[in-house]
């Protein structure tokens, strides 16, 4: 192993300040989204909203963009899952 082997990432103030402005932003764009009734269609399209933001803050604010390949797709594959139980729970709920 050679003397170089420090993993920390080191990210600019000015990358992290504009993941979070980027933050801040779709926290608005989530806001207006309550106040305009779409049908069923409100509940998808915060969930995607919320979603991007949770993978913003995954992979800058937690690092994860800088982890290994197994850390990731054991990421995505809980993902995966929580998505396949949230949606059987949706067509559970849609054909009482």
């Amino acid at each position: 192993m050679s003397a170089n082997t420090n993993s920390q990432h080191m990210m600019s103030y000015g990358k992290l300040a504009a993941v979070l402005i980027i933050l801040l932003i779709f926290t608005g764009i989530t806001v207006g989204v309550s106040y305009i009734d779409m049908g069923v269609y409100n509940v998808p399209v915060t969930l995607g909203i919320a979603s991007f933001k949770v993978s913003l803050v995954l992979l800058f604010f937690m690092h994860l963009k800088y982890e290994s390949l197994a850390i990731k797709v054991s990421f995505l594959s809980t993902i995966g899952f929580l998505a396949i139980m949230i949606g059987l729970t949706f067509v559970d709920i849609a054909y009482r």
